[in-house]
């Protein structure tokens, strides 16, 4: 497992060429990548040799929303959905200076709210989401971000896989991030053939070590918007490759795949 070389202030190589073999049953028969006749103990062995590559291929991973708080994370977070991380941090600095407490979001003008937050789209329901998270806080939690996965799905706006980037990020417990791309990459490694997100969860926290989860998370995040596209992954650049049983859904030649792999600047921080 060799590391990129590159020079200390070169960006992340995304990019592994992987070596050339036939496309995976998956790719060639168009069937489920999920092998029903993989023994537990098997699925388990490759799924951790993946995780570590993956730490290999995305040193850099990491939350892209900006934050100095739990409350900033958690809002953040929550007006993160539909919409880029881009996006969300060219709001949350005025956002954060106007609205520094849960009081503040409690106490909030909706016109004035929804006007900062209409960029990230839904502004009306965030809008709602937020003065809602902002009440019960300050009613239920004294004003601060409770520590418990129980708390804090229990807020307006916020479900699991919220609550684990906050309990992660902003307090160091470990919870696993289960988003599109999260979802969609564990389905094609062949890890689970779970489409509900709490059952992938689930399912995923039995193969990787809990110590792990969240910045399992973040790379397995960086790689769906890096290098395993949605419609074209970028099979033919892939670290991943000899154990992957999607190998060969996107292109393999390694000149074509590697004009796939975007760079942190051109990624899909959706």
């Amino acid at each position: 497992m060799s590391r990129p070389a590159t020079s200390p202030d070169a960006p992340p190589a995304y990019t592994r060429p992987a070596r050339a073999r036939r496309p995976a049953r998956a790719a060639r028969l168009g069937v489920s990548p999920f092998d029903p006749e993989e023994s537990p103990l098997a699925r388990t062995r490759r799924a951790r040799r993946m995780a570590r590559e993956l730490a290999v291929i995305h040193p850099d991973a990491h939350c892209e929303l900006d934050f100095t708080t739990p409350l900033e994370l958690l809002v953040a977070t929550v007006l993160s959905a539909q919409t880029t991380d881009k996006t969300v941090n060219k709001v949350t600095p005025v956002l954060f200076a106007r609205y520094p407490d849960a009081a503040a979001y409690a106490g909030a003008g909706r016109a004035e709210l929804e006007e900062v937050l209409k960029p990230t789209g839904f502004f009306r329901a965030k809008a709602n989401s937020v003065i809602g998270l902002g009440q019960a806080l300050v009613e239920r939690f004294d004003g601060e971000v409770p520590g418990r996965l129980a708390d804090l799905v229990t807020l307006p706006g916020v479900g699991r896989k919220t609550a684990n980037v906050v309990l992660g990020n902003a307090f160091g417990v470990p919870g696993l991030t289960v988003d599109t791309h999260f979802g969609r990459l564990v389905r094609r490694f062949g890890w689970t053939a779970e489409e509900d997100p709490v059952k992938v969860e689930a399912e995923i926290a039995e193969v990787i070590p809990k110590k792990e989860w969240t910045m399992f998370s973040h790379r397995v995040i960086f790689h769906g918007r890096r290098v395993c596209h949605a419609k074209k992954p970028a099979c033919g650049a892939c670290g991943l490759a000899a154990w992957c049983p999607s190998y060969g859904v996107g292109p393999l030649d390694p000149e074509a795949a590697a004009k796939l792999v975007k760079t942190p600047a051109a990624s899909d921080t959706e």
